[in-house]
Parts: C-alpha cells; sequence; structure tokens
C-alpha cells in the first residue's frame, strides 16, 4: 500500500521542501507519528492510516519534495507499508466533505 498526502493537504502546505519519511524496515502504527513534512509555511506530522511495516521510500520524492505537492497521486507518494491493521479510514466522499468544511 502506498501512502502520500492529499491534493487537498498539499495545497494547504505550500512548496515542500524536506521530507523525514520512516525507513525501510520500521514498524508504524495507525495514528502515530512517522515523520514531517516541511514547507516554507510549516512543518506537518505524518500519521499513517494503517500500521505495517515500511517496505519502500520514495527517494526521488526525498531528493525532491517538489513532486509531493505538484503529483501527489502519481510520482509524489511518501512510502509503502504491508500493512497489518487498518486504522480510522475514510471514503473519498466522506474526505471530501470534511475538507470542504
Amino acid at each position: 500500500m502506498r501512502v502520500g498526502i492529499t491534493s487537498v493537504a498539499a495545497a494547504a502546505l505550500g512548496d515542500l521542501v524536506f521530507l523525514d519519511l520512516p525507513e525501510v524496515g520500521a514498524t508504524i502504527t495507525a495514528g502515530e507519528t512517522c515523520g514531517e513534512v516541511e514547507s516554507t509555511k510549516t512543518v506537518s506530522e505524518l500519521y499513517p492510516p494503517v500500521s505495517g511495516t515500511v517496505t519502500a521510500v520514495n527517494t526521488e520524492a526525498v531528493d525532491d519534495p517538489a513532486l509531493v505537492t505538484s503529483d501527489p497521486y502519481g510520482s509524489g507518494w511518501l512510502f509503502e507499508v504491508q500493512p497489518t491493521a487498518a486504522g480510522n479510514l475514510l471514503t473519498a466522499a466522506e474526505y471530501a466533505q470534511k475538507s470542504e468544511a
């Protein structure tokens, strides 16, 4: 499973300048901080939607964080996880309602 940020979050963050992502082999827990993204505006913590083991990190995005804001659903993914449990996930419609509020 690939993990990234939504286009709504990418737009709110602005230009990303640094990514601090979990290492391959790290165990992450849904809803607990596993890294950070830093923009010209702020630093935001990353909260994974699932628990599991990190199997890959997008080194291209680490080298060029602008990929995350320019293509969050494509080449801007952050890391991959072999999930063991899901957190509190939203459907696309539920997320759209929350992001409009």
